[in-house]
């Protein structure tokens, strides 16, 4: 019998790199350092107010700067990782910075010299005090910049040839497992962390991050000798800039024809011509002098013209703005006010066992997680089976549903906060901020699950929105516009917290962001944010008709056109093709031994087979005689 050529059994006796083996320490990196930053940050309005004794506004704006820096610094990771250091460097460097910033975090809770002696009479926090703390953030601020929108994109680095049928599956259920795990993670930093904490100490409550920070990096780098490490690609920023100086430079020419041959493009170029769309940036990728293209086709001078690619890649950057701007308001949020009242109130569950005030944000991560196993397993297949078609809700209807459902969270929460204020001045604790109320903690779960509704529609629908229109040379910027625009609603949270506390306290009055919540207007804060995502809202309807159907909205009614054909169909033709029948060009090869003589290399019936061989890839198509 003839046998399948050897190149597999080369393949088993080689060092592998990539495929599942590595899966596990990724996704333990991810959930480890979940674990850790999480668990810092939910009690961290505590420990600040406590053991630093800021006041409310001062807390607020420092948390919001540090949310800022650190949803704005993926975006500079993602173009370091692409252009310089590589995902694997990118995220070795992240994890000890994240590392050394919660070990010191750590230290200022064990030297007492690191932080303001505990009592009332005594001096302010110092300059050196300040210093050590805001190191701390800072350093883990560039940890969440390297690793957030480097680790998802190193684990499908793993998954070899994702474009073949064989692999798709596998990588579909990487990012399962990924965000599954992701969540899991911060539900148990905000419950068991946040716990520990709060009965045992910031000693200990602080110490256990840092380890858990500690086990993501050691785990990581265990498996360094089976990860495939993609080379640097070309750095997108220098694109950018290139396209934006040639475009200046050509200010003056006259724009040929879309059906014209002097726009510069290259063999295996995404675009064959430029779109309408944006027309003076295609004055970039006019060929002014034939001179400026070598005989093989590549440019000899970067800065005089540019690719058809380049235009539509920056064309695209800047056509997404407008929707992305809405998304801006998804966090342009109360910060810490909902942790202030939470703690205010009875958090008694069962008996006098008391959920802390810091684990109730699990219920916005908690509704998250059970929208995304609902969405796609119960109410999408419900739905498809009532109708008698597919059933699906678009990108652009779920943006829009997450914004509704962020406006009426503000007003359950301003209801909310008025009947809790009400409920205290009855009770004549006006000026006791610190005593409990008399009120359920249990009041604030609607406007929590409505949060997290809000986030779970919108949130995943902005991610699958980039990634839908950006071209795959972008994948990292796509991987980031969102975190972008969390870091900016932080920084206009802390705008608007400074503004509102400024203007609301004049004449000597108390401000509607004072340190005693039942002095406090928080109530009437709420409602101005409910005012202004209503506002957004309408801005985002004007948005969202003035850009036309998404990319993926254009790929479903090509799929209908062809009577709901589509990839599976292909991937399952691609599978099954008769003996005799190959693409052109195909590497094939026909045998008559049985399937287990290629192992686990090939899935069952024709199909694609594929090994690494130090991180290079090969495919052939196997065809079984009868």
């Amino acid at each position: 019998m003839n046998k399948p050529v050897n190149k597999f059994e080369q393949g088993r006796q080689k060092k592998r790199k990539g495929g599942l083996i590595t899966i596990p320490f990724i996704i333990a990196n991810e959930a480890f350092e979940k674990v850790a930053s999480f668990g810092l940050s939910s009690n961290m309005t505590q420990y600040l107010i406590q053991d630093y004794r800021m006041g409310v506004t001062q807390v607020q704006n420092l948390l919001f700067y540090w949310g800022a820096i650190t949803n704005f610094l993926p975006i500079v990771g993602a173009l370091v990782s692409d252009s310089y250091l590589g995902r694997y460097l990118t995220i070795c460097f992240s994890c000890i910075c994240g590392f050394l910033g919660m070990t010191i975090l750590w230290l200022t809770t064990l030297i007492p010299q690191a932080r303001p002696a505990p009592c009332d009479l005594c001096k302010p926090t110092s300059t050196l005090q300040y210093l050590i703390l805001l190191t701390s953030f800072v350093l883990m601020s560039i940890a969440a910049g390297g690793v957030r929108p480097c680790s998802i994109a190193f684990g499908a680095d793993q998954i070899i040839n994702k474009d073949h049928p064989v692999n798709r599956r596998m990588l579909q259920r990487f990012f399962g497992w990924y965000y599954a795990f992701a969540a899991v993670s911060i539900m148990v930093a905000m419950t068991v962390i946040v716990y520990i904490q709060d009965h045992l100490g910031w000693k200990v409550g602080f110490g256990i991050p840092a380890f858990c920070m500690f086990l993501s990096a050691f785990l990581f780098l265990l498996a360094s000798p089976f990860y495939v490490k993609p080379k640097v690609n070309k750095n997108l920023l220098s694109s950018f800039l290139q396209v934006i100086a040639v475009s200046y430079k050509n200010r003056n020419l006259t724009l040929a024809s879309l059906d014209s041959n002097m726009w510069y493009t290259l063999k295996d170029s995404e675009h064959n011509v430029p779109t309408d769309k944006l027309r003076f940036m295609n004055k970039a990728c006019i060929i002014r002098d034939l001179e400026d293209i070598s005989s093989d086709g590549v440019t000899s001078n970067l800065w005089n013209i540019c690719t058809i690619d380049q235009v539509e890649e920056l064309k695209t950057l800047i056509r997404v703005l407008p929707l992305w701007s809405t998304g801006i308001m998804m966090y342009i949020s109360p910060g810490s006010f909902m942790f202030l009242q939470a703690e205010s109130m009875d958090r008694r569950l069962i008996g006098s066992f008391e959920i802390p005030a810091g684990s109730f944000g699990m219920l916005q991560i908690g509704t998250i997680f059970l929208w995304i196993v609902l969405y796609e397993q119960v109410l999408l297949p419900l739905a498809s089976k009532i109708r008698g078609k597919r059933v699906l809700l678009g990108v652009k209807e779920r943006l829009g549903m997450g914004l509704f459902c962020g406006f009426i969270a503000m007003i359950l929460s301003a209801i909310v906060e008025h009947k809790r204020r009400t409920k205290a001045i009855e009770q004549g604790l006006e000026d006791s901020p610190n005593s409990m109320i008399n009120m359920s903690a249990y009041w604030l779960v609607p406007p929590y699950v409505m949060f997290g509704l809000a986030e779970a529609l919108n949130s995943l629908a902005q991610t699958e929105f980039f990634y839908t229109e950006f071209p795959k040379s972008m994948s990292s910027i796509a991987s980031t516009m969102f975190g972008l625009g969390m870091a900016c609603g932080n920084l206009l949270s802390s705008a608007l917290l400074s503004i509102v506390n400024n203007v609301t306290s004049r004449g000597g009055k108390e401000s509607w962001t004072s340190s005693n919540i039942n002095k406090a207007r928080y109530d009437k804060y709420y409602w101005l944010l409910a005012v202004m995502n209503a506002g957004n809202l309408l801005y985002f309807l004007y948005c969202s008709w003035a850009d036309g159907p998404c990319v993926k909205q254009r790929n479903d009614v090509r799929l209908d056109e062809n009577n709901g054909s589509g990839s599976w169909k292909e991937e399952l033709s691609q599978l099954n093709k008769p003996p005799g029948k190959y693409d052109e060009g195909e590497n094939v090869e026909e045998t008559s031994e049985p399937r287990a003589a290629l192992g686990d290399h090939l899935k069952l019936g024709n199909g694609v087979a594929h090994q690494s061989e130090n991180g290079e890839e090969f495919s052939k198509t196997i065809v079984f005689k009868a």
